[in-house]
């Protein structure tokens, strides 16, 4: 008897349209996994707008009520935390609200839209699930496509979410359409970024790094180029460079311009495109840029949890210093020319800036408030990176050495602890040498640095936190981020929306000072430190007593 092997037959192949089979069902399934996220950025981002309007209608019941709060936002430091300001000439609510507020929309849309990438992409690659849906009938850029699908859908909904709340507030239809469109085009852009990070670096956090630092440099650009237009003078076109300007340019209730609109779509188009050519040019799981192999012995001085916390973190913290000596010399260089743009500053302004007509220490002082959050964000994010090593089986294998689950996370802790007072002091120094160079006094590098570190301990409550909540609940580690947006909606928007002091004080930020303008509390450092010291103790001994997420 003979036998005869017959190969099975392969379905004929239909040559392009197969790469994209399979997306409606990955759609789907990403929409499950997402069920709880969606609607947690969707309404968030809607709620957050939600509160921006009731509270500025609460406070400028009257036009000349409202035409006090534009005393800040006309001013250059106005504009680089709110935008350029359209309309103020004839201000209404619905102008400022677009004009002020609107920013921290566009930033969280794009922050949306980079994170969401990642994570249905390059993490889904780096956990080993993409290979086992891509060996069913699924297309080489089905996976992509869906996240983009998902992403368009969750602009969508926040745009429209955001123009019914504008709606039926009264305000104008159009404007608030527009409005809307232009915080969903942010969010396409900066997916559209990502589509590329993605491709680059085989590891998430490293494209979610590099989505980051676009996004920030995209935020620079953007406060640089406002900062200009509004002293009518300088390189405003930088402006221009930025996703993020260009859902402001759209300047709703004033201008209503939709064109610019279709550079933020043409943009997200063109580097989805490059995303899809570079996906093609490397193998699944693997990234563009490979990894440096390291050498097969280890070094003497990576014996240990805490040099091997240090080495993770390594390449990250050189990105950080890098970007914030960059914007500490980008923005101390135009201390003089927003001093200029402050004669006979008004109450208001002058209450933003501490309440002193001390414009010079009001305005450095609040940039080391605002390089302190940025600091705090570093910190969170590696606490996270932690929990992305736990889940992607990596600290097993360490835990099961000769490691105590106390040495690996306070490791960590100390390393990222550590790494936050070198980034306020990179930070401070980069400010103080702009400014310096822009006021002419060299006494303002060391009262910079000083002011910059005296933040500290504000930023080590915010790690211990994270760390408190990763230690005890993973999964609800992200609400550590409402502690820092609520610290920032404080620190920037108290005095124009008249917060009671009650509820600013809850923020850890406000009670160290913001030198030069205020001195610093020294008892309030050492209680905050004491606070960050417990609830750091508290994480390490939580994590001892959870089991691990392993990767099986």
């Amino acid at each position: 008897m003979t036998a005869t092997a017959v190969a099975p037959t392969m379905p004929a192949t239909t040559g392009r349209g197969d790469s994209f089979t399979g997306t409606g069902t990955l759609l789907w399934f990403m929409l499950r996994r997402d069920r709880v996220r969606l609607p947690a950025w969707t309404l968030g981002l809607s709620l957050l707008m939600t509160y921006f309007a009731t509270a500025l209608e609460t406070v400028a019941k009257t036009p000349d009520d409202l035409e006090g709060l534009t005393a800040f936002s006309s001013s250059p430091v106005g504009a680089l935390f709110g935008g350029p300001g359209f309309g103020y000439e004839a201000l209404t609510l619905e102008r400022f609200l677009a004009s002020q507020y609107g920013l921290y929309i566009i930033v969280g849309a794009g922050l949306m839209g980079l994170l969401t990438i990642t994570r249905h992409t390059r993490a889904e690659e780096q956990s080993g699930r993409t290979e086992l849906v891509r060996a069913n009938v699924v297309g080489r850029h089905a996976q992509l496509t869906a996240a983009l699908g998902l992403n368009v859908l969750m602009g969508a909904l926040v745009a429209v979410l955001i123009a019914l709340m504008m709606t039926g507030r009264g305000f104008d239809p159009g404007g608030s359409v527009l409005f809307g469109a232009g915080i969903g085009a942010a969010a396409l852009a900066f997916s559209g970024i990502a589509a590329i990070t993605v491709q680059l670096s085989e590891y998430p956090r490293a494209a979610a790094g590099m989505g980051g630092v676009a996004l920030g440099a995209a935020f620079m650009l953007r406060g640089l180029g406002d900062m200009a237009t509004v002293r009518g003078t300088g390189p405003t076109w930088l402006s221009w460079l930025s996703p993020i300007g260009w859902s402001q340019q759209t300047a709703p209730y004033v201008l209503d311009r939709w064109w610019p609109l279709a550079v933020s779509l043409g943009f997200a188009v063109v580097t989805a495109a490059v995303g899809y050519l570079l996906s093609t040019r490397r193998d699944l799981a693997a990234g563009l840029v490979p990894p440096r192999s390291g050498s097969p012995y280890a070094a003497n001085w990576l014996r240990g949890p805490l040099p091997l916390a240090f080495r993770l973190q390594r390449a990250g913290l050189i990105g950080w210093s890098t970007a914030l000596l960059a914007a500490g010399l980008g923005y101390g260089s135009f201390t003089q020319p927003m001093l200029d743009g402050f004669e006979d500053a008004p109450e208001d302004l002058v209450a933003v800036m501490g309440g002193s007509q001390d414009m010079l220490a009001g305005f450095l002082g609040l940039m080391g408030l605002t390089m302190a959050f940025t600091v705090a964000i570093f910190a969170v994010l590696a606490v996270q990176s932690l929990r992305a090593e736990e889940n992607e089986g990596r600290t097993e294998p360490v835990l099961a050495a000769a490691v105590s689950r106390t040495a690996w996370l306070g490791g960590h802790l100390v390393v990222t602890g550590l790494g936050a007072l070198w980034l306020l002091l990179v930070a401070g120094l980069g400010m103080g040498i702009g400014a310096a160079a822009s006021v002419g006094d060299a006494a303002l590098v060391g009262d910079l640095v000083l002011g910059h570190l005296a933040h500290i301990p504000a930023v080590w409550l915010v790690l211990a936190l994270a760390a408190l909540l990763y230690a005890g609940a993973p999964r609800m580690l992200g609400v550590v981020w409402a502690v820092i947006g609520y610290a920032l909606v404080v620190g920037f928007f108290a005095p124009v929306l008249h917060i009671p002091d009650t509820a600013v004080r809850l923020s850890p930020f406000e009670h160290i000072g913001e030198y030069p303008l205020d001195d610093i509390g020294v008892g309030a450092m050492i209680v905050i430190t004491v606070l960050a010291a417990g609830a750091g103790w508290a994480a390490v001994r939580a994590f001892g007593r959870r089991d691990l997420t392993t990767a099986a």
